[in-house]
């Protein structure tokens, strides 16, 4: 089982065992990080904590473990099993961050299995006769019980509607994952209490805030949490965008001049606006930038990019991941530690990132096609109630864990976006505000005046709105628009029409000015080799879901280029991949 989750050299293992209590526990992390101090012993050698992933806890509460006399490393987890001998199971609400881990007390024998309270650090498990199997990563327990390796057409459904599996079920059909929040006990003799610490209605009954309340919470919350995430015995590095997010963090970041390196991912094509602007906000900031481009050695080795994000992901993410497998490997390079905006906008502005998507071609059997639609009904009843909760607490570890996974298997990634102080009190947001990016240019110009003046990648900035500024981001809105229309977004019309004037090669008018990644040009040139020898296999044309022939010709039409159907094709493929590693 550890076996299977040592992805990299880069990796350390270990395993825990003791037999009295039928406890047998393994883990796998990156060498240097702050989980690499297992098993994390008391002083007194009666508990035991296997925790991966990273917490974010006060220094206050660190410092006072101190004061009371407990012995540990500065820098990584070894506080932790300290703050549960002061804070017994209340521990748990008092870390912040994304985890999970096992809690070994042999005082009361007892082992406590728990997770982070949006679930991002997931947890797959399968109760069996023989005992209850759990994990980080479904593979491990499929190397040990293959009669696990059966897939679930309704999950699948979901991922070709979705992009992701709902409600906590997953690509195997006898495997779950624990919930957000959890906290399961297990005892020799005893039934399993499966507690809950956090529900999100704690936050939910948050009061409302005024909105100058709000802007003088939120601004003193980010300068007193934003230091956290920079601590650390590794070096970190910022991925930078154009846009707010990632900005916000270098408008306050406590960092001296040349000592945060800072880069942006660009494709081949021309330089986006992403590195344009991000390389103004570095040298604004003191710092210095690169770029990683996603280029001719990308698509040589897509095959092998593909078919290992598929395997990584225990495939939840599609195979246009392996773009970010490929950049997050490079970027591993520059720092170990990859600092990111990533769910700003979902977080501070409520943003819903995915959603049911039709399913064009008439490739899928009655019977699936059936649960395809049942997808889309199933995402309506979840997307009911508190907008935020959904993006917290169902969105984040059902569609945004798929592309994490991927991250974190190269590198540690941390936002600050998802401490508990920022989005508890981002429930607090006045409903006028809910949105609102003014908040955030202020709060960037108050930190660093010369980042606020820089537009951002839709044109606006922390001035005055003047007619001058709509006209930038209104161009930039069509720019973007056009070069969506061109890649994933191309309407079956506009596909014939580009197929009559190909010898021209319009798309170089259009891609590369927002996004550093092309599939649906790759798939029909590049790539379309290697999508046909997997597609257009006799394996994959008869799958019991699909209609082989229809999806012959979808593929034959894409390659032509007389037709778009980049995002099915990466359903097809990642579905066909997932298989043959893991099912078949």
């Amino acid at each position: 089982m550890v076996q299977s989750l040592m992805h990299e050299p880069s990796y350390a293992a270990g395993t825990f065992v003791h037999e009295p209590l039928g406890l047998w526990l393994g883990w796998a992390n990156h060498r240097g990080s702050f989980s690499d101090c297992q098993p994390i012993w008391n002083e007194a050698h009666d508990i035991c904590l296997i925790f991966t992933g990273e917490d974010f806890t006060t220094p206050e509460d660190i410092r006072a473990l101190r004061t009371a006399g407990h012995d540990f490393t500065p820098g990584n987890a070894s506080y932790l099993v300290h703050l549960y001998e002061d804070r017994d199971e209340g521990f748990l609400e008092a870390l912040n961050g994304r985890f999970s881990g096992a809690l070994v007390d042999l005082r009361r024998r007892r082992c406590v299995l728990f997770n982070d309270r949006f679930g991002l650090n997931r947890i797959y498990f399968v109760g069996k006769n023989d005992g209850f199997y759990f994990s980080s990563e479904a593979k491990s327990l499929l190397a040990v019980s293959p009669e696990l390796r059966s897939l679930d057409y309704q999950s699948l459904a979901e991922t070709f509607s979705c992009g992701a599996v709902m409600q906590n079920r997953t690509l195997f059909s006898r495997l779950s994952l624990l919930p957000g929040g959890s906290a399961w006990t297990f005892s020799p003799g005893e039934d399993i209490r499966k507690n809950i610490y956090f529900k999100p209605e704690t936050w939910e009954k948050c009061e409302t805030l005024s909105g100058p309340e709000y802007y003088r919470a939120l601004k003193e919350t980010w300068i007193r949490v934003l230091p956290r995430y920079f601590q650390g015995g590794e070096p970190a590095a910022v991925s930078l965008t154009g846009g707010k997010d990632s900005r916000m963090i270098m408008a306050w970041a406590v960092a001296p001049p040349g000592g945060l390196p800072c880069y942006t991912f660009s494709g081949a094509y021309r330089e986006c606006e992403d590195v344009r602007l991000a390389r103004r906000v570095a040298t604004i900031s003191g710092q210095p930038h690169s770029v990683i481009p996603v280029d001719a050695e990308f698509l040589g080795g897509y095959p092998k990019w593909a078919e290992r994000t598929v395997y990584l992901s225990d495939g939840t993410m599609d195979v246009s991941g392996s773009v970010e497998l490929y950049v997050n490997r490079i970027a591993r390079q520059i720092a170990p530690v990859r600092l990111s905006g990533n769910y700003g906008q979902e977080i501070l502005r409520r943003s819903v990132a995915f959603k049911p998507a039709p399913v064009s071609g008439g490739f899928l059997r009655r019977e699936f096609a059936g649960l395809v639609e049942r997808a889309a009904a199933t995402y309506g009843q979840e997307l009911g109630g508190n907008r935020l909760s959904f993006v917290a607490f169902k969105q984040m570890p059902w569609h945004h864990y798929s592309r994490l996974s991927i991250e974190l298997s190269q590198l540690t990634l941390r936002s600050p976006f998802l401490d508990n102080d920022i989005v508890s009190l981002a429930y607090q947001v006045p409903r006028k505000l809910e949105g609102d990016v003014g908040i955030q240019l202020r709060l960037i110009a108050e930190g660093n005046p010369a980042l606020g003046d820089l537009e951002t990648d839709r044109g606006f900035s922390s001035r005055s709105i003047t007619p001058l500024d709509w006209t930038r981001h209104l161009a930039r809105e069509l720019t973007v628009k056009a070069e969506y229309a061109y890649d994933y977004g191309m309407p079956q019309w506009l596909a014939t029409v580009d197929h009559l004037f190909r010898a021209f090669r319009l798309e170089r008018l259009f891609l590369g000015r927002h996004k550093f990644y092309h599939f649906r040009i790759w798939y029909r040139r590049e790539l379309v080799d290697y999508i046909k020898s997997v597609l257009l296999d006799p394996r994959a044309l008869n799958r019991p879901y699909l209609d082989g022939g229809r999806v012959e010709r979808l593929v034959t039409a894409h390659a032509r280029g007389t037709r778009n159907y980049t995002s099915e094709i990466h359903r097809l493929l990642t579905a066909e991949l997932f298989q043959r590693q893991f099912t078949d």
